[in-house]
């Protein structure tokens, strides 16, 4: 059942322009999704009368009523499995993991049902289903609240997984993934929860497309979620000592936009990847593999990746140590010039 199927004139949102948080932008494609399909709903735990530990469904159940939007027991795994049952009999169920870590309980429903069963009936029942995931670092928060787990998730054949970087993309990928009819896996950086941007609600995205957000010609920078302000920063600060640096928000962790990235790093024959979670056996990895693979005549150095340590997450004091920020990557972006001394940091 598409978005457009069910909707009616009268149930046609207003069109929207102005500035607003990543969170703001959450809760306006929520609500609007609702607003437009009956089949949306909208669940997890104190998502309904506490509007979300991060306030995304604020005045959603109030606003639709708790057949629309409501909590549900501390049952993660119960959460994504009536979402399975929801998605096999027509409707359009968007679930909330309150944290990242929070949702491994449910990694065995996710993997096992959500992940296979378009396969496992060779396309005759869909899984339009979403789980939502704040995930990442950078908000002081403890051991279980500050996990990127993104790699479990693109790892496992059968799931979209996307996560944006402005509150523009907050909007226009959710209501892409809402409207999908298979699952799709919507990482939400918490650290960016906050952030401000321009939103238009008229603006469309398409899952597994990644986007140009600065342009360059001496160096590629591959990012996504909360590290693509640090790209951002990086290239700034590269550009006052002379260095043109090109900013690719990836947005869509699989499928991957090989197009978009591999042209850019045949242009600038240099790429850094940066991403915050840990290294070894991650989607910084992969990203790196691909532009390796597809891009070695071209490169004029080695694919670099600045990321999280191998470690379990940082303690909230330490954190700042643990995340990658501008200087690593400027680091990085010097190892690329070895023979270049006067602009080496």
């Amino acid at each position: 059942m598409s978005i457009a199927s069910d909707l009616r004139p009268d149930q046609a949102t207003p069109h929207v322009v102005g500035t607003m948080t990543m969170a703001a932008a959450l809760n306006r494609a929520l609500a609007d999704a609702i607003q437009e399909d009956p089949a949306v709903v909208v669940y997890g735990e104190d998502v309904g009368a506490l509007g979300g530990v991060f306030r995304i469904t604020d005045g959603l159940a109030e606003r639709f009523g708790e057949d629309r939007c409501f909590d549900t027991p501390l049952a993660e795994a119960g959460i994504v499995g009536t979402a399975v049952g929801m998605a096999m009999n027509g409707m359009r169920p968007v679930v909330e993991m309150q944290f990242d870590a929070f949702a491994l309980p449910a990694f065995e429903q996710i993997v096992s049902q959500v992940a296979k069963f378009g396969n496992r009936t060779r396309g005759s029942m869909r899984m339009p289903l979403v789980i939502r995931i704040p995930f990442g670092g950078g908000i002081g928060g403890v051991e279980h609240h500050c996990d990127s787990s993104e790699a479990y998730y693109a790892h496992t054949p059968g799931l979209t997984v996307v996560s944006p970087s402005t509150p523009q993309d907050a909007y226009s990928l959710l209501r892409a993934a809402i409207a999908s009819p298979d699952p799709v896996i919507f990482l939400e950086p918490k650290k960016l929860y906050w952030s401000k941007g321009e939103v238009d609600t008229s603006i469309t995205a398409e899952l597994g497309t990644a986007q140009i957000v600065r342009d360059g010609t001496d160096v590629t920078l591959i990012a996504y979620a909360a590290m693509v302000p640090v790209a951002l920063e990086a290239a700034e600060i590269a550009a006052e000592e002379g260095r043109s640096v090109q900013v690719i928000d990836v947005r869509s962790l699989s499928p991957f936009d090989d197009t978009t990235v591999t042209a850019a790093v045949r242009a600038t024959g240099r790429a850094v990847v940066v991403a915050e979670a840990p290294g070894y056996a991650s989607v910084a990895s992969e990203i790196q593999a691909r532009v390796f693979e597809r891009c070695f005549e071209h490169l004029e150095a080695p694919v670099r990746r600045v990321t999280g340590f191998d470690t379990p997450y940082a303690p909230p004091k330490l954190e700042h140590w643990y995340l990658p920020d501008a200087d690593r990557v400027l680091d990085a972006i010097d190892s690329l010039y070895p023979d270049d001394e006067e602009t080496t940091r």
